[in-house]
This record gives C-alpha cells, sequence and structure tokens, in this order.
C-alpha cells in the first residue's frame, strides 16, 4: 500500500472508516468479525483507521481500540470530539464543543481506544456556540499535554479552517467528497491546499451508491440512516442512477470494479486525498483496497469530470437537521 501524507502526518493511501462496523448502516456487526477484519486491513497495509465517539455512542471507539492494541506501533488512529451527551453516555440533541467537554471527552477516547496518545482528533462538526478559536485552543492544550498529536476538522466551512489554523496548525480536514459530492472543489480543496492542510473524504463510494449494488427496488434495515436521507428515496435512487451507469462503464473499459474506480478517481484529484471507505466485508474491504492500484490517467479524470458535469444529482444528501450542522 502506497503512503501519503495529511500535512506532516503519513498514513496509507486508504484508510478505513469503521462507523458502519457499529453504527449507521444496520445493527452493529460481530464483534469478532470486525475485530478480524480490522486486523486484516493491517495485514493488508492500511494504516489509518477512523472513528468517533458518536458511533454507537462509544462502542466504536471500543472495538477499534481492542483491534488496533497489539498493533498499536503500526496504526494511525483518528477520532472525533463534538457531539452531545448526558453523564450516562447517552447522545443528546446538538453540538457540544466547549473546551472543558472537549477535555472530558478525550480522557474518555484515550481509554476506550486503549492508547496514551490521539493520532488525529477531529472536531466532528462545527459548534456555532462555541468560538473555534476556543475549540482549537482547548485541542492545542491537549497537543501539549501529549494527549493529542494533531487537530483535525470535520465539514468545516473555510472561515472557520482559517481561523482555526491561525490557533493551531489543522492537519486535515473530512469531508464528504466522491464522483456524486463535489461540492468541496468550489472552495474547500483551493483553501487546504494552500493551508498544507490534508483531506480525507468520507463516504467516497457515495454510501454504498457508487458500488453499483444499490437501486430503486433496494430495502435498507429500519435502523440504516439512509432511510432518512433524501438522496436515498426509491425516486432519487432511480435519478441517480445515470451517475452510477457512468461509473459502471469506465469500470467496465478498464476491467476493474465501479467501486475501485470511484475510489481510483478520488485518488487521482490531489496527492494529499486520502479517502475512507468503509465496510464489514473481508472481500469488499479486499475490491476497495485494489481501488489504489488503478491507473487513472489525466484524460480517464477528465472524461469523467466532463460526463458527470452534465448529471444532475437529485436529492440532499443529509436530512434537514443534520444539514443545520454543516459549516459552510
Amino acid at each position: 500500500m502506497q503512503k501519503r501524507k495529511l500535512g506532516d502526518l503519513e498514513v496509507s493511501a486508504l484508510g478505513l472508516g469503521c462507523m458502519g462496523m457499529s453504527y449507521g448502516f444496520g445493527p452493529a456487526a460481530d464483534k469478532q468479525e470486525m475485530i478480524a477484519l480490522i486486523r486484516g486491513a493491517v495485514d493488508r497495509g492500511v494504516t489509518f483507521f477512523d472513528t468517533a465517539q458518536v458511533y454507537g455512542p462509544f462502542t466504536n471507539e471500543e472495538l477499534v481500540g481492542e483491534a488496533l492494541a497489539p498493533v498499536r506501533d503500526r496504526v494511525v488512529i483518528a477520532t472525533k470530539f463534538g457531539f452531545n451527551f448526558d453523564e450516562n453516555g447517552k447522545q443528546l440533541p446538538g453540538l457540544d464543543s466547549r473546551p472543558e467537554t472537549i477535555r472530558r471527552g478525550v480522557d474518555g477516547s484515550l481509554r476506550r481506544l486503549r492508547v496514551e496518545s490521539i493520532d488525529l482528533l477531529y472536531q466532528h462538526r462545527v459548534d456555532p456556540n462555541v468560538p473555534i478559536e476556543d475549540v482549537a485552543g482547548a485541542v492545542k492544550e491537549l497537543i501539549g499535554q501529549g494527549k493529542v498529536k494533531h487537530f483535525g476538522m470535520s465539514e468545516a466551512g473555510v472561515k472557520n479552517i482559517r481561523r482555526a489554523h491561525a490557533m493551531q496548525a489543522v492537519t486535515a480536514l473530512q469531508s464528504e467528497y466522491s464522483i456524486w459530492w463535489r461540492e468541496p472543489e468550489d472552495e474547500i480543496l483551493p483553501t487546504i491546499e494552500e493551508l498544507g492542510i490534508g483531506f480525507v473524504p468520507f463516504s467516497p463510494l457515495g454510501k454504498g451508491f457508487l458500488t453499483g449494488k444499490i437501486d430503486e427496488t433496494t430495502t435498507f434495515d429500519s435502523s440504516d440512516f439512509r432511510n432518512t436521507v433524501p438522496r436515498f428515496t426509491p425516486e432519487n435512487r432511480k435519478a441517480n442512477q445515470t451517475v452510477v451507469d457512468l461509473v459502471k462503464r469506465i469500470a467496465a473499459e478498464k476491467n476493474v470494479t465501479p467501486a475501485q474506480i470511484a475510489l481510483a478517481w478520488l485518488l487521482a484529484q490531489k496527492p494529499w486525498i486520502v479517502p475512507i471507505p468503509g465496510t464489514t466485508k473481508l472481500h469488499r474491504l479486499e475490491e476497495n483496497l485494489g481501488g489504489a492500484d488503478v491507473s487513472m490517467s489525466a484524460d480517464d479524470v477528465r472524461e469523467i469530470d466532463e460526463a458527470s458535469s452534465h448529471i444532475d444529482v437529485h436529492g440532499a444528501r443529509y436530512s434537514a437537521g443534520a444539514q443545520k450542522m454543516i459549516d459552510r
């Protein structure tokens, strides 16, 4: 597996998003199977693993911590703070990035992840009630104490990225980016390139849609959050098949899978982009990692860009409530 740099943090060219193992896409998968999957990713060269306090809450951090404890010196672990919990760990509505909450949350993450220091700590969503300088300052203190190594932000807008970076260098920004969600290209990517910040696209496979395995007849488990996403209504899935058809066509030309094309396209955008596709299946992990070996020429990228520019994607990518938490 090739390596890439997020700021000054070196990681594998593809990471592993671990959320879906515990949360979000239906019932949690078997814990021992997921530990084996995470360790199998390490064996295949993956060094970058992504989790968050809110995934579960907390159970995904525990899973990642247990899985990676034997190989701690070989991996980079990223987690996130910023959602609101009560004293019993139950998630409450809204966001909370107050410095005292960050400090308390990091102590919990360190314990669950079984580490002495968090390699990359993201603010999960910008909290409009807490000045970003206070957030960055709190993380800067934690870095000084050795509890955190690098500061990241997630779904942050340009103004807050610049303000935070002035207080404490931001190593990486994590936001959604894929062939069917290209909004970061307008302002986000130019800004972080200027500042030397790496980019970590989540949902690089369009929450599974770009794999070609989902159509308008697909049904999701009742606990799958895609049931609340406008882009995943049956009528919008049907309308959005045009995007999948494009990816399938390019994949057929190269004799690879649609997922591998979607990942190779992202890797071809910039050398400081590190996608984090998630999966609960070993054969899908191996398929995704194969995306790093797909040759994507400048002409290939232009062909996809040109074709996709004429496609209107139907449906918002978040519910109205979740969209309010996006800082733009």
